[in-house]
């Protein structure tokens, strides 16, 4: 399939604009990497989900991390062992959330509801869908837990954001 690229000029020009009212207004110079509360969340892409907010955090204070569904890939491992070595993080919260698109869903769901052609070596993509989400958060918090890059004495915790009321539950 041949791709041409898009014009993306308008899109910079939005991002522009919109960087320009927050230069005006910023005095975040002076942090530095390490988060300063040791904590790294990972969490979904969702726009719903923003652990800052949720938990009352200040730009600085802890790690974010996201993908589709707030999954523990290779990725994400890499992520979370340059914070827990480099970066003075101590907790790792991995929090999922309501309402997600992967839950509750099959990948062969998910690769029949994609908007494009899906060639026959698409079809064994892996979405890492969610048919029993709180079954998917305790696999990824052994993904964490069994990594051996990962100090033993980090904390981690699995819990769920609900997108409708705000609140959490801890699932594990």
């Amino acid at each position: 399939m041949d791709r041409t690229e898009p014009d993306n000029s308008e899109l910079f020009d939005t991002l522009s604009k919109r960087n320009a009212s927050f230069l005006g207004q910023f005095s975040h110079s002076d942090l530095t990497a390490p988060a300063l509360e040791q904590v790294a969340f990972l969490t979904c892409m969702d726009s719903r989900v923003e652990p800052l907010r949720i938990f009352s955090y200040e730009l600085g204070d802890v790690k974010v991390i996201r993908n589709a569904g707030a999954r523990v890939t290779e990725d994400v491992l890499r992520s979370l062992i340059l914070a827990t070595n480099f970066l003075d993080v101590t907790s790792i919260v991995v929090m999922q959330h309501v309402d997600c698109a992967l839950a509750f869903k099959s990948n062969d769901l998910v690769v029949s509801g994609l908007k494009v052609p899906v060639s026959p070596a698409d079809e064994t993509r892996d979405f890492l869908a969610m048919p029993d989400p709180d079954q998917a958060l305790r696999e990824d918090i052994a993904l964490i837990l069994e990594c051996p890059l990962i100090p033993t004495e980090v904390v981690v915790l699995g819990i769920r954001y609900d997108v409708k009321t705000g609140g959490i539950v801890r699932v594990l």
